[in-house]
């Protein structure tokens, strides 16, 4: 299989993943679909921006240049003729890593808020309202019947965070796994690539120079 066309697929695979990941990084600014009056009111692991950064922004970069490789007319990389084939697919596998590098920080913020679980509304004392994490001893995702810990205040159940969050961090965490699989198989695919040429161009295609 064409090395160029195997990244381009990958990379048309990556762009839709990177912009699903930085919605539910977003949309976990707005604990149970509604405005925090305060950002203490929001999981410390959302600022962390796993999904935003690390399985967003980062990762259109590497799904950029994997798009990219397949335009290579195998004489210079993105029509720069001093540029060669392989070593377009060599900078691919660097990028690559890169992208494996943002998909496992988002695998691993993802894995740290579930196992934590959110900030929700405890208690009051006087006027101040409480908002903590209270799972931290607890294995909450076992035990959905202390879920109710998280109290209600100005009639809004705050343990619709618990599925609210537990929903969107996992999709971050299977997004970022299928993320870091793709950009793995790009490193495998450019040193492939790296080393035997792209055997669709040049010769293989009809052109004169002989399969690089």
């Amino acid at each position: 299989m064409c090395s160029g066309g195997c990244a381009k697929c990958l990379g048309m695979t990556l762009i839709p993943l990177a912009i699903l990941c930085v919605l539910a990084n977003i949309l976990l600014f707005f604990p149970g679909g509604k405005v925090a009056s305060s950002t203490d009111h929001i999981s410390r692991e959302v600022f962390f921006l796993g999904g935003l950064a690390g399985s967003g922004v980062l990762m259109i970069f590497p799904a950029l240049v994997f798009l990219g490789l397949k335009k290579n007319d195998c004489c210079g990389c993105c029509g720069n003729e001093n540029c060669g084939k392989r070593f377009a697919m060599f900078s691919s596998v660097i990028f690559a890593a890169l992208g494996f590098a943002g998909a496992a920080y988002n695998f691993i913020i993802a894995a740290l808020a579930i196992t934590k679980g959110p900030k929700c509304y405890i208690a009051s004392i006087g006027s101040e309202q409480i908002w903590d994490y209270p799972f931290t001893d607890e294995k909450y995702l076992e035990k959905p019947e202390i879920w109710d810990i998280c109290g209600e205040i100005n009639s809004f159940k705050t343990e619709i965070i618990i599925t609210w969050n537990l929903t969107l961090f996992s999709m971050l965490l299977i997004m970022a796994t299928v993320q870091g699989v793709l950009c793995a198989v790009q490193v495998i695919n450019g040193l492939i690539g790296t080393i035997c040429g792209d055997f669709k161009c040049c010769g293989c295609c009809g052109g004169s120079d002989g399969p690089v």
